[in-house]
């Protein structure tokens, strides 16, 4: 039986309060406007465009570098992987080339549906590792980075409308991630307790396999994924009013 657990521990301050004065990079649709998805992809890119530089009346660190203090990975059972594993001291580069290809908010439920395109994320950090990916077993402590090009994210952002101080805001309570990327080059270093040949040879054959190792680390990259997109939307969508965002929102 596969059991998945993954803690991200995010760097971003504590909230510093509701803006409510409607800042320049959220625009403002209408449900009712027959081109409302047009108008709310826009508005989401708009989003994407500013936040990566950090919004500190919200208290959102910049976003691109992202710094992660810890990532705390443990997967286990029959599959392809077999991982227990943390990253520390993690630094992603990537989120501020954030290309927003579609987005529609359900009139009812206010969920969100959102493609994304990334055209590269890096991953540089600090690991340890004990487990097995595909074939091969791994154990090693060191640096490492990770370099995906041509990641396709669809999101589905579920979500609650809640009534704060005259405002309406989005409660985002969970995110569901799917993604596909078009390619993925990796180095673990200090492999095998510095057995050179051996560190050398497994990190040239995980990236000569790098579509069925992307594909075996799919459920832990997509919580990641997930862990790190509803950490920062509850930054913005718990202080910025979703009346700022949508100007026709009924009780």
């Amino acid at each position: 039986m596969l059991r998945t657990t993954l803690l991200v521990y995010l760097s971003l301050h504590l909230v510093h309060g509701i803006l409510d004065t409607q800042p320049d990079y959220v625009r403002t649709c209408y449900k009712k406007d027959p081109n409302f998805i047009n108008c709310s992809t826009h508005a989401v890119q708009v989003l994407f465009d500013a936040i990566p530089k950090g919004e500190p009346a919200i208290g959102l660190d910049p976003l691109d570098p992202l710094h992660i203090p810890k990532i705390k990975i443990l997967q286990g059972g029959g599959g392809p992987v077999t991982v227990n594993a943390s990253l520390s001291n993690v630094t992603v580069v990537g989120f501020g080339k954030t290309q927003v290809l579609y987005n529609s908010v359900d009139p009812v439920t206010y969920d969100f549906l959102t493609k994304l395109r990334l055209e590269r994320l890096r991953i540089d950090g600090l690991y340890e590792l004990l487990g097995r990916i595909l074939v091969i077993p791994l154990r090693g402590k060191g640096s490492c980075w990770f370099d995906a090009k041509n990641i396709d994210i669809v999101a589905k952002s579920d979500v609650t409308l809640e009534k704060r101080d005259g405002f309406h805001f989005y409660n985002v309570t969970a995110i569901h991630v799917k993604f596909s990327i078009g390619g993925l080059k990796l180095h673990m270093g200090n492999l095998f307790d510095g057995i050179k040949a051996l560190e050398e040879s497994t990190n040239a054959y995980l990236n000569a396999n790098w579509k069925p190792v992307a594909e075996s680390l799919n459920p832990i990259l997509s919580k990641t994924i997930e862990d790190i997109m509803i950490g920062i939307l509850k930054r913005v969508f718990d202080n910025i009013p979703a009346d700022f965002f949508i100007a026709d929102i009924e009780d």
